[in-house]
């Protein structure tokens, strides 16, 4: 039997860097597993979608299909829109088996991502004890997802930086400029906004502008090596079987 078919689903923009990353990314996903059919489709805005994806899919045989949300956290589109999309592809194209993967983070090889964009943007280990590290990310209404970010914010605390506090393009506060006026404020030195988000876009660059007060900007996570590896984790996850809770007997 051949291997399911990977389905990546992202938001889509009408900003043409962000599909070209996606693109970028799942290429570098056929890279690293050869053999394994990786197909992209979008909720919005590009081409093709993901109801005419798994129509294609269908079309051609395939009977099995791991869908994988480009996300970062649990909001939204991952406890909605995507499920949705999923539930009405289902009823559609009764034979092709259709089953959702978790979100990406959080994820050590999300951390890690973010260190590789740092360290490109020039940060060294020695700097993070005088560096103070605003984590960006595009935000959300979803107390979950705002929590998960908090979370990192903490964890990346502990691995040597100064200061970091977590800022949000959208929804919550703070911003990332008010995140970078807030580290100036404490004294700290030097102040480096890495943004933790995928692709660009209008949000990463509403991020890039509050950066203005920062000494460093790095990148989005983009096709990063470490971001394909996690998108084949959540891939091989969704190949097992999830155990059942024991249940007592008499």
């Amino acid at each position: 039997m051949s291997a399911p078919v990977l389905l990546v689903i992202a938001h889509g923009s009408r900003d043409p860097r962000h599909a070209a990353t996606v693109h970028a990314l799942t290429a570098r996903v056929r890279s690293l597993r050869p053999g394994l059919r990786v197909e992209t489709g979008f909720l919005d805005f590009n081409a093709p979608s993901v109801p005419r994806v798994l129509e294609r899919l269908a079309a051609q045989g395939a009977g099995d299909v791991i869908a994988l949300p480009l996300l970062l956290t649990r909001a939204f589109h991952a406890k909605s829109d995507i499920p949705t999309v999923l539930h009405e592809a289902r009823t559609r194209l009764p034979r092709i088996r259709i089953r959702q993967t978790e979100v990406l983070g959080p994820s050590p090889l999300l951390n890690s991502a973010l260190e590789r964009r740092l360290h490109e943007a020039g940060i060294r280990p020695g700097d993070r004890g005088s560096t103070g590290l605003v984590l960006a990310s595009a935000g959300s209404t979803d107390p979950e997802a705002i929590a998960v970010i908090a979370e990192i914010a903490r964890e990346l605390r502990h691995t040597g930086w100064c200061a970091v506090r977590p800022a949000f393009a959208s929804a919550p506060l703070p911003r990332t400029e008010d995140a970078v006026r807030a580290l100036r404020a404490e004294g700290v030195r030097r102040v480096a906004v890495a943004p933790y988000v995928i692709a660009p876009g209008r949000l990463p660059d509403r991020i890039a502008a509050g950066a203005a007060g920062a000494d460093v900007l790095a990148d989005v996570l983009g096709p990063s090596p470490e971001l394909a590896r996690l998108l084949l984790t959540r891939y091989d996850e969704a190949l097992v079987p999830r155990a059942r809770p024991a249940t007592l007997t008499a």
